[in-house]
């Protein structure tokens, strides 16, 4: 395989941030987690000197990209609100009020959807084991997608929200 074939293609999952500058590998690293680690464990993960990835982790604290949890040892963990308050913002300076308020109202009617196929409010609600085995993998994946598009109508709500309270008159 030639080098150009290869930068066409995901990363190997060997070396995800190969390529990458110390900052994004350690940034990569983060985002990758799923609970709190030291900056040894980051460190190992990016592919640097524990020392880089701490001067790192301290700048994503400062933004609030990460939390810095105190202890011994430090550890280190993805801010998913500051995620989500990016994502919000994004959306909200992508879209205009009115495609927002249409992405929430499609987003409600599949949730709505779910809720008489499955004749319950939430995806945490539904008993697999009430279910044929053989369409147990097909409930997973629709209790994944209801529970995705709870989340992004949320996301999509705060948006309007932030839209639209951005667009109100000043009063003075």
């Amino acid at each position: 395989m030639t080098g150009d074939a290869r930068r066409d293609g995901p990363p190997p999952f060997d070396r995800p941030f190969e390529g990458e500058d110390t900052k994004q590998r350690v940034y990569g690293a983060v985002l990758h987690t799923r609970e709190p680690l030291t900056a040894a464990e980051i460190a190992e993960r990016a592919d640097c000197s524990e020392e880089s990835a701490r001067t790192h982790l301290s700048f994503y604290a400062d933004l609030g990209i990460v939390i810095r949890h105190e202890g011994r040892p430090v550890r280190y963990e993805r801010n998913d609100d500051y995620f989500e308050w990016r994502r919000v913002n994004e959306l909200s300076r992508e879209n205009t009020i009115d495609e927002l308020q249409a992405r929430v109202s499609e987003l409600t009617d599949q949730i709505e959807e779910y809720r008489d196929e499955y004749g319950v409010d939430s995806p945490a609600a539904v008993d697999v084991l009430e279910f044929d085995a053989e369409r147990i993998d097909d409930v997973y994946v629709d209790l994944g997608d209801w529970a995705t598009v709870i989340e992004e109508r949320q996301l999509h709500e705060r948006a309007r929200r932030k839209a639209a309270g951005s667009t109100a008159p000043l009063h003075g």
